[in-house]
């Protein structure tokens, strides 16, 4: 592989962030700078550390970023949660984005999996 952007999980990722950026932008102003940028940034991270671990020179380092990418997903999946309970997110949205976090988790421990193998 060439380039992190042939990576599915990344695609996949990049296309979470814009769900989420069409998901928070009805969010209420008031939540601009707490919620809606901190779901934001979750989000944006997954990919990021996606790629900067790609460009690592080590298999470790490349480890340590998905890792950190997933930890990013994880904070994301709990934002989502919040957001949910708090009716800023209908159910069928938090179902929807749900499930797509939960299969970039499992590409991405697979993808782990694999470079720990080799």
């Amino acid at each position: 592989m060439k380039s992190y952007k042939e990576l599915l999980v990344w695609q996949k990722s990049m296309n979470l962030v814009k769900d989420i950026y069409m998901n928070t932008h009805s969010f209420p102003k008031q939540e601009d700078y707490c919620l809606t940028r901190q779901i934001r940034r979750s989000s944006i991270s997954i990919p990021s550390n996606i790629a900067e671990g790609f460009g690592r020179r080590s298999k470790k380092e490349y480890i340590n970023f998905l890792a950190i990418a997933r930890g990013s997903l994880y904070e994301l999946c709990t934002q989502i949660g919040i957001v949910t309970m708090l009716n800023l997110l209908s159910k069928e949205q938090d179902q929807i984005l749900s499930q797509k976090g939960d299969e970039i988790r499992k590409m991405i421990n697979a993808l782990i999996h694999s470079l720990e193998k080799e």
